[in-house]
C-alpha cells in the first residue's frame, strides 16, 4: 500500500494564516518566532516549535550516488563513474531515483532530512585528490552540466514542490586533503571566474540547487566559511540570494581552533553568519555550543537580529520547498521505493554505460567476448567482490564481476568462468609461543594452534603504500580492532572513518615480521598465558611472526590464466584506502603488487584484459600495451552485470573519460598549486602527452570522421546568445553499431591572453550504424569562448580568430574549422585610476592574501626570501603621466629581520626577455598606506608592450595600484 505522509500541521491562528498557504509562508513563520527560537534554528539540528506546529529539522542527507548512511538503498556508480557516461538524461534519472528512495526513507523515519548534501561540483583539477571519486570532471562546464542533471533529478519534476533540496559541495577551491582545513587555495581572478565558479553558477541559475556547502580550506588566505566571495559572487547570481549556505561538519569551530583566524567562537560565528552562512554544522547533534556562541555574539553587538532573520528565512524557504508545510504530490511515496526493481535496472544501465574501453587491439581480437568465449579466468580480488565507499549506501544483492560473467555465460556450451583472487594465503606463527594465529567466529585471535587449519589461514591482500588486509579463510571476514584493543576476524568489509582492518608488515632481516595496526598505530602483541592478540603502543613488545605461504597467489593466478581462453585481471583500489576523504594519493602508479599480478597474468596468457575498477586514474607504464584495457569506477551494486554487458558485447561501450589520465607523476603540478594557468595543468593548459585524454573511450565499431561544416547563428542560442553550429559527417567502417561521442574543442593560438590549449565547448552522442553514416549537429554558444578580463572585471569574448576542433577526445581531433569572432577588444587599463593588485596578467612567487580580515584580496610574496612579481598588460592609449609615479596601496610591511624594510620596484620590458627597473621605493617596517614609487625621468610603461610589472621584495603586501 502506498504510504500517505502528512505535512506538518501548522498553527493557523498563531501564524495568522488563512486556509491557503502562499509563497509568503516562510516569512510569516519567521515573524512568529522569538529571537531565541530563531537562533536555535541556525544549527544543523533545529528543534521543534510545538506552539507553531513546527517539527524538528536537520540539514544534510548523504546521497552522492544513491542514499547513504541510512541502511540498504540502491547503490549507483560513483559520481566519477556517472560522469563517464556523459549522459545528462541518465544522470537525471539517477538523481530522481535517489530522491524517491530518500522520500521512502523519510516515510519509514520522519526524522530523515530532505536536504541532500550532494553533488560535489569541485572540478577534478588534480587526479591525486583523495576525493576524486566524488567529483564529476576536470572540466568545470561538463561538471556543471552533469552534476546539474543530478540536481535536476533530485529536485524532481513538480513545479512547486521539490522532491529533495540538493546542496552543491564544496565552495570553493577544494582539491586537497593534506592539511585541508589550514591550507589556502590561491585563486587568481582568471582561475576563479573561468575554472572554479562555473560549476556552481549554472545549477544555481538553472534553479536546481537549493543549498551550497562551504569548504574546509582557505581561499586566498581567508577561510572559505567567511569568504567575501559568497556575497560578492554567489549571492549576485540569479536565484543566489535564496540559496541556503551550510557549513561543512566542524568547520565553524575550525575558524578559531585549527585556523586560528578568530580569537573565539562568538567572533567566528558572527563573521560566518555575516559572510552568508545560514546553518552551522558543529558539535554533532548538540546545538548548545553554537547557540551559545551566536547568543554571545548578539550580546556583544557583533551581529543583529536582522542577520539572524536572513539566515532563518532561507532555511524556512528550504523546508517549504520540500512541501513540509503543505500537501504535495510526493506525499504518497513510501518505503517500497527503496531498492525498487526499476532502480536496480537503472543501476545496471548506469554501470554498463559508465564502463570505458580504453584500449582494444584489433589484432588481438579479445573484445567483445561474444557468445562463445571459451573459459574466462577472472583474476584479482576486485573481480570477486563489490566495494562501497564512505558515501555509499548499504549494498544489497551486489553482483560481482565474476558473478556477472557467470550469469552471462553459465549456460553456454564450452564456456565457463573461473574466479581466482591471486593473493597469497598465509599462516602466521608466533616466534615466541610457536603457535599459529587464528580464531573462530567472534573469537579473539590467539596464537595457540600447533598447525594451521582454516581458522589459522588468512588471505593476505596488499593494497599498496604498505597496507595489507588479513581475511580469514574460515569466516571470510577481515581481521579488525573492534574497539577493545583485541583482534578478531569479524569485519565484513574494510571501512569506517578510521579504517580498522589494515596492517603494516614490519619485516626484519631474519625474515620475521611484526604487525602494526594502521588505524591506531599500535602493534600486535601476543599476551602471555592466553596468547590473545592484543594491540599495544610499544613497538619493542610487538610479537614477531614467521609467515608460511599456504597458497601462492601468483602461482594460482598463473595457472588460472594459462588454462583459460581469456584472462580478465581486475585491479584497482579499495575506496577506503590509499586515497579518500582526509587522504590524498601519493602517486598515479598502480600499487606494485597489482602491477606484478598483471604481469604474471599477461605472461601466462596473451589474451589478457586489464580491467581497472577504481576511484581515480592510474599511470600504467609498461602495462599500457596490454591488448585490451577497460576501466570502471566502483560501479555500485550492479557493477558485475554492467561490466559483463560491455565485455560480452551485449551492450556497446559508450563510456568516455571525464578526466585526463596522465602518464607520469612528473606531468602533474604540486597538489596545492591551484593556478592551472601558470602551472599549465589540467587538459586546458597541460602540454604533457596523456596516457588517455579527456573524452577518450573506444567503441566496438570503427568510426571515421569525414567532414565538418560551420554555420554561424547570431542570437540562435536558447537564451538569445550567438551560436556556431557545427555539423560533422561520420561513417562506421566496422561490423557493429557505434555510439560515438562527438566532441568540439576551441583553441585560439593568437588570443591576446593565454587561451586554453583545448577548451571543451560542445558534445553530442550519435549512433552510427554498422557500415553506415550519421550526422552530428552541435551548437556551440560563443559565450563559451569568454575569458575573464582583469581590466573590466568581467567575462567577455575577445574578437579574433578561433579554431573549432572536432573529434573523439581532447587529443584525437582530426577535423578543424576556423571561426572568426567580430567585435571590439576589451578596453585597456587607464592611468589615474586605482586597480586591484590581484588583477594581474601573470605572476611569479605570489600569494593572494586578505586585504582586511573579511574583505578584499592583496598580493604578497609566497616566499618572502625571494622577490615576487606581478605583471599588468593592456594599457590604453599612451597619455603623458602627470606625476610620473606608480602609487601602491600598501597593506603591511613585516620583514623577518627587524629594521630591514621591504622594496617595491617598477619594471618595463627590455630586450631579449629582460626587464628594466624604472622606479624603486623602500617600504619601512610597519608602514601601511599609499606609497609613491617615482619613475625615472623620461621612463614610461607605454612602450610597444604597454606593460609593466611590480616586483615585491620582502614581506610587503599591496592591495591596489595606480599609474599617474
Amino acid at each position: 500500500m502506498p504510504h500517505s505522509a502528512q505535512p506538518v500541521t501548522l498553527n493557523v491562528d498563531a501564524l495568522g494564516l488563512g486556509q491557503e498557504q502562499d509563497a509568503g509562508l516562510p516569512a510569516r513563520i519567521l515573524a512568529s518566532l522569538s529571537l531565541e527560537q530563531k537562533v536555535a534554528m541556525l544549527h544543523q539540528h533545529a528543534p521543534a516549535v510545538p506552539e507553531l506546529g513546527l517539527a524538528s529539522f536537520h540539514t544534510g542527507a548523504e546521497a552522492a550516488h544513491g542514499v547513504a548512511w541510512l541502511g540498504p538503498a540502491t547503490v549507483f556508480p560513483q559520481p566519477v563513474g556517472m560522469a563517464a557516461t556523459w549522459d545528462a538524461d541518465l544522470i537525471e534519472r539517477l538523481g530522481e531515483a535517489t530522491g524517491r528512495e530518500l522520500r521512502g526513507k523519510k516515510a519509514e523515519d520522519s526524522t530523515v532530512g530532505l536536504n541532500v548534501w550532494a553533488p560535489v561540483v569541485n572540478p577534478l583539477r588534480h587526479p591525486l585528490w583523495g576525493r576524486n571519486e566524488e567529483g564529476f570532471s576536470e572540466d568545470p562546464h561538463l561538471t556543471a552540466q552533469l552534476a546539474g542533471a543530478y540536481c535536476r533529478g533530485l529536485k524532481g519534476k513538480d513545479p512547486h514542490t521539490w522532491l529533495t533540496v540538493p546542496t552543491l559541495k564544496h565552495f570553493l577551491g577544494y582539491n586537497n586533503e593534506f592539511d585541508r582545513n589550514v591550507t589556502s587555495s590561491n585563486l587568481s581572478p582568471r582561475v576563479l571566474h573561468e575554472y572554479e565558479l562555473p560549476a556552481y553558477r549554472s545549477p544555481i541559475e538553472e534553479g536546481v540547487a537549493g543549498a551550497v556547502m562551504l569548504s574546509y580550506n582557505l581561499v586566498n588566505g581567508r577561510p572559505a566559511h567567511v569568504s567575501d566571495l559568497v556575497q560578492s559572487q554567489l549571492r549576485q547570481w540569479r536565484n543566489g540570494d535564496s540559496v541556503a549556505i551550510v557549513t561543512d561538519a566542524g568547520a565553524p569551530g575550525s575558524l578559531f581552533r585549527a585556523e586560528k583566524y578568530f580569537d573565539g567562537g562568538p567572533a567566528a560565528y558572527a563573521a560566518a553568519l555575516q559572510a552568508g552562512v545560514d546553518s552551522f554544522t558543529d558539535d554533532g547533534d548538540n546545538p548548545a555550543p553554537s547557540i551559545a556562541y551566536l547568543t554571545e555574539a548578539l550580546g556583544q553587538g557583533l551581529i543583529s537580529e536582522s542577520d539572524v532573520d536572513r539566515a532563518v528565512l532561507r532555511l524556512l524557504t528550504l523546508r517549504a520547498r520540500t512541501g513540509e508545510f503543505a500537501h504535495h504530490p510526493y506525499a504518497s511515496i513510501g518505503p517500497e521505493e527503496i531498492g525498487a526493481a526499476a532502480h536496480v535496472q537503472l543501476a545496471r544501465e548506469a554501470a554498463a554505460k559508465s564502463v570505458v574501453l580504453l584500449r582494444n587491439d584489433a589484432g588481438a581480437g579479445i573484445l567483445p567476448l561474444g557468445d562463445a568465449p571459451g573459459t574466462i579466468a577472472v583474476i584479482g580480488s576486485l573481480g570477486s567482490r563489490v566495494l562501497s565507499d564512505w558515501y555509499s549506501g548499504t549494498l544489497q544483492d551486489a553482483v560481482r564481476i565474476a558473478e556477472g560473467l557467470t550469469r552471462r555465460y553459465g549456460g553456454t556450451d564450452g564456456a565457463g568462468v573461473v574466479a581466482e583472487e591471486g593473493a597469497d594465503v598465509v599462516a602466521l606463527r608466533s616466534v615466541r609461543t610457536g603457535g599459529y594465529l587464528g580464531g573462530g567466529p567472534g573469537e579473539v585471535l590467539t596464537a595457540a594452534a600447533t598447525a594451521p587449519g582454516l581458522a589459522e589461514s588468512f588471505t593476505l591482500k596488499d593494497w599498496g603504500a604498505g597496507e595489507v588486509t588479513l581475511q580469514s579463510m574460515l569466516t571470510g571476514k577481515f581481521v579488525t580492532d573492534t574497539g577493545d584493543g583485541y583482534l578478531r576476524a569479524e569485519a565484513d568489509r574494510v571501512g569506517g572513518w578510521v579504517v580498522q582492518e589494515t596492517f603494516r608488515l614490519d619485516r626484519a632481516a631474519d625474515g620475521t615480521a611484526a604487525l602494526q595496526h594502521v588505524g591506531t598505530g599500535k602493534w600486535l602483541r601476543i599476551e602471555s598465558g592466553t596468547t590473545s592478540a592484543a594491540l599495544v603502543p610499544d613497538a619493542a613488545t610487538a610479537a614477531r611472526f614467521a609467515l608460511r605461504t599456504l597458497k601462492s597467489g601468483h602461482e594460482a593466478a598463473r595457472q588460472a590464466a594459462a588454462e583459460a581462453h581469456t584472462a580478465v585481471v581486475v585491479v584497482g583500489n579499495d575506496p577506503h584506502l590509499g586515497g579518500r576523504e582526509t587522504l590524498d594519493r601519493s602517486t598515479l602508479e598502480l600499487p606494485l603488487a597489482e602491477q606484478e599480478l598483471v604481469r604474471v597474468v599477461r605472461e601466462a596468457n596473451p589474451r589478457t584484459v586489464l580491467l581497472m575498477v577504481s576511484s581515480y586514474p592510474y599511470a600504467l607504464g609498461a602495462l599500457a600495451d596490454t591488448p585490451a584495457i577497460v576501466w570502471s569506477s566502483h560501479g555500485g551494486q550492479e557493477l558485475g552485470g554492467g561490466v559483463a554487458d560491455v565485455l560480452s558485447g551485449d551492450a556497446e561501450p559508450t563510456g568516455r573519460l571525464a578526466q585526463t589520465w596522465f602518464a607520469r607523476d612528473a606531468d602533474l603540478p604540486d597538489i596545492l598549486d591551484y593556478d592551472i594557468i601558470t602551472s599549465r595543468s589540467t587538459y586546458l593548459y597541460s602540454r604533457a602527452e596523456p596516457l588517455f585524454p579527456l573524452g577518450h573511450g573506444l567503441t566496438y565499431g570503427d568510426v571515421r570522421y569525414g567532414s565538418v561544416a560551420l554555420r554561424e547563428m547570431p542570437g540562435g542560442g536558447t537564451t538569445g546568445t550567438d551560436v556556431a553550429e557545427v555539423t560533422v559527417e561520420l561513417r562506421n567502417e566496422g561490423s557493429r553499431p557505434a555510439f560515438e561521442l562527438v566532441q568540439v574543442y576551441a583553441s585560439a593560438p593568437c588570443h591576446r591572453l593565454e587561451f586554453p590549449r583545448r577548451l571543451l565547448v560542445g558534445h553530442q552522442r550519435v549512433e552510427v550504424p554498422a557500415g553506415g553514416t550519421a550526422t552530428a549537429t552541435i551548437a556551440v554558444p560563443l559565450d563559451r569562448l569568454a575569458t575573464y578580463s582583469t581590466v573590466e572585471e568581467r567575462m567577455l569574448v575577445e574578437p579574433g580568430a578561433y579554431q573549432l576542433l572536432v573529434g573523439s577526445s581532447a587529443e584525437d581531433l582530426p577535423l578543424a574549422v576556423p571561426l572568426s569572432v567580430p567585435g571590439t577588444p576589451g578596453r585597456g587599463r587607464s592611468t589615474g585610476r586605482w586597480f586591484r593588485s590581484e588583477n594581474f596578467d601573470s605572476c611569479g612567487n605570489v600569494a593572494l592574501v586578505p586585504e582586511t580580515r573579511l574583505a578584499g584580496t592583496a598580493v604578497t610574496p609566497a616566499n618572502a626570501a625571494r622577490p615576487a612579481w606581478v605583471t599588468y598588460r593592456f594599457w590604453g592609449a599612451a597619455e603623458p603621466l602627470r606625476e610620473n609615479v606608480v602609487l601602491a596601496d600598501v597593506v603591511s610591511c613585516s620583514p623577518a629581520t627587524p629594521g630591514a624594510g621591504c622594496v617595491l620596484r617598477v619594471q618595463v620590458p627590455g630586450p631579449a626577455d629582460t626587464w628594466n627597473t624604472i622606479g624603486t621605493a623602500r617600504v619601512s617596517p610597519g608602514f601601511s598606506g599609499e606609497l609613491p614609487v617615482p619613475l625615472s625621468s623620461g621612463a614610461s610603461p607605454f612602450d610597444e608592450a604597454r606593460t609593466f610589472r611590480l616586483v615585491l621584495e620582502g614581506a610587503v603586501t599591496v592591495s591596489r595600484l595606480q599609474l599617474r
